[in-house]
């Protein structure tokens, strides 16, 4: 699926602007009109990349449904994943310069990111050696010191304790005795990741193929626009699955199928994440007729005009002249490259199917980055303070090429927002507006078991691995490729 494309902000340029039509149409009613496609294949789809090798005799993955509901599991979860865990904490250019700060939560766990006046980034736990009172809250810049709020016990920002009022009340107290608790940091594609687990394997180890994989987005290019944080109603499992398979484009992405190969997705599996590659400006080979040049650039236009420069709530209009020898598909790049330049961004040192794929991966356990040669999206589902609620991080990045301009940048704004104004786009709106049909589903007395595809592996993948870190054994997952049930046991 495509980027997030953040909309125009309101007439006071605070906060994003309420959602797009599209998405006050999808809200509006479960009964809304379904885009049919004479000759579409369902149940004879061809078997593509996206699922990949199926034995024939293999039987479905089933997944317990208490995971995304019980109150025990969640607490599981608490206590043996989130404080054990990389994760990502925020954007790097929240925490640039000396002085920026960011308080990353994640449940009842709060992580202090700072950079310190000597230019290094740290992490502490947030946590006031005194009486357990929070040091900061949110996000800022121009600290000078972590003062608690409380009793004003004071330290620098390299953790170390320097004032105590009344001191002599204490007694015996030394400075060396308590400093702040410090938490694993690391930087990668743009991104402060934290690890609370002092023995965790160092972040390289955990980020596996990722580096490599990525390294021709040059990554260190793109620049954070904003984070923008919306309260879903289910569970974090629920909707990271949402962002983890394309079997669900044909569903509720009906307008992608004439612009988008969902069956010849490639999906691959490491040992903690997964990654898509995602093909657009071709049709759906669900199509059995294919899709004429002008059903391909009116999906485009519907899902993504912004990347070529349209607004998607307008018209498409007929599609641009088609040079002698070339397709649709390399009309709709070419305009992707012009507006890419246009905006800052060299894309010139980039493959056709670079600029015309989407590059996802599937991070362990709750995240999702999408990578195009324009931009970049980091999707982030934290916990909420019930199994049926979480928390939905976007940080929305663009490419500028030049390092001077990218320097110049303002700080990323930090903004909170209802889902019904999420300014997302009408492919991210509508995953949103599921979720919440989703989570209700999973409650039914006869609903016991998620039953998956292998075209789902990725959420197979984070399920085999949520019961290698919460200690769940024997297996409850049940089913499955008899090699891929074989590598995990």
């Amino acid at each position: 699926m495509p980027g997030v494309v953040l909309a125009a902000k309101n007439e006071e340029g605070a906060e994003p602007v309420a959602a797009t039509a599209a998405l006050a149409s999808t809200l509006m009613s479960d009964a809304r009109a379904v885009t049919v496609f004479e000759g579409e294949l369902t149940d004879t789809a061809p078997v593509g990349s996206a699922i990949g090798t199926v034995d024939g005799r293999h039987e479905p993955v089933r997944v317990p449904a208490h995971r995304y509901v019980s109150s025990e599991f969640a607490r599981l979860e608490q206590e043996r994943l989130w404080p054990r865990v990389w994760q990502i904490a925020c954007p790097v250019d929240l925490v640039r310069q000396p002085g920026d700060f960011y308080d990353h939560t994640i449940g009842t766990l709060s992580v202090i990111v700072v950079r310190g006046g000597d230019g290094v980034l740290r992490a502490f736990q947030n946590v006031c050696r005194h009486r357990g009172n929070e040091l900061c809250h949110g996000s800022g810049e121009g600290l000078t010191e972590l003062r608690c709020g409380y009793h004003r016990w004071c330290w620098d920002l390299e953790g170390r304790l320097r004032e105590v009022p009344s001191r002599k009340g204490f007694g015996v107290l030394r400075n060396d005795d308590y400093g702040l608790a410090p938490v694993q940091v690391g930087e990668w594609s743009g991104l402060v990741w934290v690890n609370l687990d002092p023995l965790a394997d160092p972040l390289g180890e955990f980020l596996e193929a990722l580096p490599s994989d990525t390294a021709w987005t040059r990554p260190d290019e793109y620049v954070c626009r904003a984070v923008v944080t919306t309260a879903l109603p289910c569970n974090w499992k629920t909707g990271i699955d949402a962002f983890s398979e394309t079997y669900h484009v044909q569903g509720i992405h009906r307008e992608m199928i004439p612009s988008t190969d969902d069956v010849n997705s490639l999906t691959r599996i490491w040992g903690l994440h997964g990654a898509l590659t995602q093909p657009y400006g071709i049709p759906s080979p669900r199509l059995r007729h294919g899709a004429t040049p002008q059903e391909i650039w009116e999906s485009f236009w519907r899902q993504q005009g912004e990347r070529i420069g349209v607004s998607s709530r307008d018209e498409p209009g007929p599609h641009p002249p088609i040079p002698a020898g070339s397709t649709i598909r390399d009309v709709i790049e070419a305009r992707l490259r012009s507006t890419a330049t246009a905006a800052g961004a060299d894309v010139v040192g980039f493959d056709s199917e670079q600029v015309m794929t989407l590059s996802q991966y599937n991070v362990f356990p709750n995240v999702t980055l999408l990578y195009l040669v324009e931009g970049f999206t980091v999707l982030r589902m934290r916990p909420g303070p019930t199994p049926d609620e979480c928390l939905m991080d976007v940080f929305s990045y663009r490419r500028i090429t030049d390092a001077d301009d990218r320097r110049a940048q303002p700080r990323p704004p930090v903004v909170t927002v209802p889902a019904e104004h999420a300014p997302l786009g009408l492919v991210f709106s509508q995953d949103i507006a599921n979720l919440q049909r989703a989570q209700r589903g999973l409650h039914q007395p006869s609903f016991t078991h998620l039953t998956l595809s292998h075209e789902e592996r990725r959420i197979t993948n984070l399920h085999r691995n949520l019961e290698r870190h919460l200690g769940i054994e024997p297996s409850e997952v049940t089913g499955g490729q008899p090699w891929e049930t074989a590598s995990w046991q």
